[in-house]
């Protein structure tokens, strides 16, 4: 089972051991994967698969078994991966026809109430009556399917469109005919998984596209689940599960294994799922921030986009931090996590009797009505991290019959409870640190428990360090909704501004994300940990894994209303009507939940999605492979670089043209400026200007526009400021100046928002201002983008990305 950090999405260097060297070989080897120039193919040969098999027989170290080959890629790259030492991956990449030899990044993983707070319940306005709806397949690659869920009823729906090509693969534990008209693909990929980390135990996983984890259950439920009455985790969110895109149709791909989920496998996945007839696929993994040549799921979609798939990626749980970010392409959606209105409040009372609020998904027998005793775990230790609850570390003589608080941190939460228990104590107060700030995840504990934020753990703390004899009671309160304010940005949501490249605004969205419930494995209990032996046919659990599959359902949904629209187009519609401020609240912003304060387009992108309102933006800001092309030209990308990311050398760059990174037509603005030395100064006026074209997709009308920031001394220009479309598809352009007056010291930042208003339709765009130290437009060549055109020898290890799931995980 996939074991993840509760709030953090880290990147960790991890050595990717080969199994035992074959005798002759000197290094061991790892997997890489090979872009090749297909038409570079030499006449000799009668097909690329035979090329691929010379070209690593050619490069085999002397006296040993030929590289062995694990995927050819003929979809979303054309290459292959394959297990070659440092110095075959470098002879290799030396070879006509190569085109990059990049070494293999291993990933990990990064409802109820949904459908009423996003305003779909009863609004039939997004599901086409045409039928399409389902024409249109969500894949989803994670952890497999659990098949026997109801999520995966295909009651209503007709029969599979013609056109897939997928398939339902069997395996251990999971047979061809799992598959139906809801469920229509299944495969799975583990050749890299195994060659990298050696013979999978199948006593632990299975062999097939069978999930034994219980994430990718959650995700592919979530994007386009069947409705499912009476659904619930122990009677906490009881109501229809249904996923966004009830009629859409739902295929997975199992790439993530209880290793993580490596890059060759996966992109096998996205190769199989393109070719498959997806139109939309959900990747809740990240592997941190790299540069897209190099990044694998980067490299996947941008193949994918071309061939009008849209791709929607998590955002990563690396918050609240600055530019932790994963999956920041601007061919890729994006998505960040925000709260709902709904929560599973328990309270603390203490003997003083003061009250304090915090939450809970116990159901197990009703914690005691009386106040009981209450320690401090850090006062019932020998062990400098006894306040953490770490096995072992508790005095039984001194828990016994208590509650007991412990500090979040280091282990599994729910771990601590069970820690708790095992000494005899009575309950358990989980009391959050600075690092976790008031952010609150519910588990389902095994003991009468609440999470609490870290003020009201000090204030608790501060009563057992006072009192003579301390005591507590834990009054669990079941579920509440119509919670005010919602959403808040979740404060494990990785957030911006984009490192690899500034001038693109990124998350590009937030999607709900905390506390959803959706379909459940039956490999596996509520939360993840081996001692658990429950079994649930739902689960709760937070992250930007759930906010992901939540806008992937979305799109299908909006692919289906407007089979035309390409990928770009989609995104836009869902950025550009995403609201981010709060209804009912005089337009006060969308907070924070980390800090309380009022969040920032680095935390949310252009908002909170609203899908009521994405079904009929009025226009789009709609893109192309070659006005990405074009935008990887501003990167200084080598001809062989874009080759490996197009899969063509047809594209490139011209000698007589100016590429700039802000005429990308995104539906974001984000303003990087140099300051000299990373001190303010008066160097005199910065302007730096933006193009756009937006494309009409509503009724005629004229549009006006309104744009402004809040930082003093910047100003913005719009020209034109208004205009006219007369049909649908029509397209007009406007340039966006954005002037300061004299540099800031470096890290300063500003936003402001820029609307085309028109009849019924609102167009808003979020603008972020930066200043950085160096002058990332005037940077070119090496500094820009990567210093050669291919990775060989560049890493020895493989990049570790979690998966955005938290169900009582470590943190």
């Amino acid at each position: 089972m996939l074991m993840r950090r509760l709030l953090l999405l880290v990147v960790v260097a991890l050595a990717v051991a080969a199994a035992a060297p074959a005798e002759g070989v000197t290094e061991q080897r790892a997997t890489y994967i090979v872009h090749m120039a297909k038409s570079a193919m030499p006449a000799e040969y009668a097909d690329h698969g035979e090329w691929y098999g010379a070209s690593l027989r050619s490069v085999s170290a002397g006296g040993a078994p030929a590289a062995k080959m694990l995927y050819a890629y003929d979809t979303v790259l054309h290459g292959f991966s394959a297990r070659l030492t440092e110095q075959e991956a470098s002879d290799m990449a030396g070879m006509e026809g190569v085109l990059a030899v990049n070494p293999e990044t291993r990933y990990e993983l990064h409802t109820t109430r949904t459908p009423e707070f996003l305003g779909l319940a009863g609004n039939e306005g997004l599901f086409p009556q045409s039928g399409t709806a389902g024409d249109v397949v969500v894949g989803v690659l994670d952890t497999g399917v659990w098949p026997e869920s109801k999520s995966y009823d295909d009651a209503g729906l007709g029969e599979v469109p013609s056109s897939w090509k997928g398939t339902c693969m069997a395996g251990a534990d999971f047979n061809s005919s799992a598959c139906n008209r809801k469920l229509i693909g299944a495969r799975f990929f583990n050749r890299g998984y195994e060659a990298a980390m050696g013979p999978m135990d199948t006593s632990r996983e299975s062999r097939s596209p069978r999930d034994d984890d219980g994430h990718g259950t959650h995700t592919s439920s979530t994007a386009a689940g069947a409705a499912v009455a009476d659904a619930d985790l122990f009677g906490f969110a009881s109501g229809t599960a249904r996923g966004m895109a009830p009629k859409a149709r739902v295929a997975v791909y199992k790439v993530c294994w209880l290793g993580g989920c490596f890059s060759s496998d996966i992109l096998a996945g996205m190769d199989a799922a393109v070719a498959d007839g997806c139109g939309v696929l959900s990747l809740s993994l990240g592997g941190g921030s790299a540069d897209y040549a190099r990044d694998s799921v980067a490299i996947g979609a941008f193949a994918a986009m071309e061939q009008n798939v849209l791709v929607s990626c998590s955002a990563g749980n690396a918050g609240p931090g600055s530019s932790t970010l994963s999956n920041v392409a601007p061919w890729i959606t994006t998505v960040g996590a925000g709260t709902l209105d709904r929560d599973f409040p328990a309270y603390v009372l203490l003997g003083n009797g003061k009250n304090y609020t915090g939450v809970s998904l116990y159901a197990g027998k009703a914690p005691p009505t009386t106040p009981t005793p209450l320690i401090y775990a850090g006062n019932a230790s020998n062990s400098t991290s006894g306040n953490l609850c770490m096995p072992g570390t508790l005095s039984p003589e001194k828990v016994q019959g208590k509650i007991v608080v412990c500090d979040r941190g280091i282990s599994a939460r729910v771990q601590k409870g069970f820690v708790v228990r095992d000494a005899g104590g009575a309950g358990m107060v989980l009391a959050n640190t600075a690092a976790n700030g008031q952010e609150l995840v519910a588990d389902a504990h095994l003991l009468p428990a609440a999470g609490v934020g870290e003020k009201e753990g000090s204030a608790i703390k501060s009563y057992i360090a006072s009192a003579a004899k301390p005591t507590a009671t834990i009054v669990i309160a079941g579920t509440q909704v119509n919670v005010r304010p919602s959403p808040l940005v979740a404060a494990f949501s990785s957030r911006g501004p984009n490192m690899i490249t500034p001038e693109i605004l990124k998350p590009d969205i937030i999607g709900p994300g905390v506390n959803i419930l959706a379909a459940w494995t039956g490999k596996a209990g509520p939360t993840g940990l081996a001692a658990d032996t429950r079994r649930v046919s739902f689960n709760i659990i937070s992250g930007t894994s759930m906010s992901c599959p939540h806008v992937s359902g979305l799109a299908a949904l909006l692919r289906s209303a407007h089979p035309e629209w390409s990928p770009a187009a989609v995104r836009s519609a869902l950025m550009t009507t995403a609201y981010s401020t709060y209804t009912g609240g005089a337009g006060s912003p969308i907070l924070d939940a980390a800090t309380g304060a009022a969040a920032t387009p680095f935390d949310y992108g252009a908002g909170h999605v609203d899908p009521t309102r994405a079904v009929e933006p009025g226009l789009v800001y709609d893109l192309g492979t070659g006005d990405y092309v074009d935008f990887l030209c501003a990167l200084k990308y080598t001809p062989n670089m874009i080759a490996a990311l197009a899969r063509s050398k047809a594209y490139g760059c011209a000698a007589n043209k100016t590429y700039s990174v802000s005429n990308l037509n995104y539906p974001s603005f984000s303003v990087a400026y140099s300051t000299a030395n990373g001190e303010a100064g008066d160097s005199g006026a910065t302007t730096v200007t933006h193009t756009r074209t937006l494309t009409n997709v509503g009724a005629a009308g004229t549009y006006k526009v309104d744009a402004s920031v809040s930082m003093s001394g910047v100003t913005v220009d719009v020209k034109p400021t208004e205009l006219e479309f007369t049909a649908i598809g029509e397209k007009k352009s406007y340039t966006v100046s954005f002037t300061a007056a004299k540099s800031q010291p470096s890290g300063t930042a500003g936003f402001g928002r820029l609307v085309w208003s028109g009849g019924k339709h609102t167009v808003a765009s979020p603008i972020a201002l930066t200043w950085t130290w160096f002058d990332r437009r005037a940077q070119n060549g090496p500094s820009r983008a990567p210093t050669a055109d291919t990775a060989a020898g560049a890493a020895k290890g493989v990049q570790c990305v979690k998966l955005g799931g938290f169900r009582g995980g470590k943190g």
